[in-house]
């Protein structure tokens, strides 16, 4: 079980597949700001909510300098449908080996009509340009959400 990470301390790397064919390294993402949200699943109502509420609100993060990437452990097929169907503009990573999903600490037991299981809990992480994190928000209601992540990046 990884440390739960903390604001303040430093974001664990990662490498993601994207749903546009290119691979994201978090240092290669070094003097940017990062918003990485971590949701459930590809096309479920609160997961779809929340991506087009980040991509209505692409263009203020591009312009507060800010990266933003949706990361599920669905596969690059299902993000592609997922963000062709809801027409997104954030990146969408995916995690189907499930290790950044589990460095940061977001792979969780979850329970629904008594059933226990392990899913991800909806977070977000905001890390600043020498890779650091800012602010985290764990499970996040998804009303309202982007533009307080918004408001936090601009605040860096």
């Amino acid at each position: 079980m990884a440390k739960a990470l903390a604001e303040g301390s430093k974001a664990p790397a990662f490498t993601l597949p994207l749903d546009n064919g290119e691979t994201v390294k978090l240092k290669d993402l070094a003097g940017k700001k990062v918003v990485l949200y971590f949701y459930p699943k590809d096309d479920t109502s609160g997961c779809t909510k929340e991506a087009i509420a980040f991509t209505e609100a692409a263009a203020k993060f591009k312009r507060a300098g800010a990266h933003v990437i949706g990361v599920s452990r669905d596969s690059l097929e299902k993000h592609k449908k997922f963000k062709e169907k809801h027409g997104l503009k954030v990146d969408l990573g995916a995690d189907e080996t499930g290790k950044v999903t589990e460095s940061y600490g977001v792979w969780v037991e979850k329970s629904m009509y008594g059933r226990k299981f392990m899913g991800i809990e909806r977070a977000t992480f905001l890390i600043d340009e020498k890779g650091v994190i800012r602010k985290i928000w764990r499970k996040v209601k998804v009303a309202g959400h982007a533009e307080e992540v918004l408001a936090e990046v601009k605040a860096l």
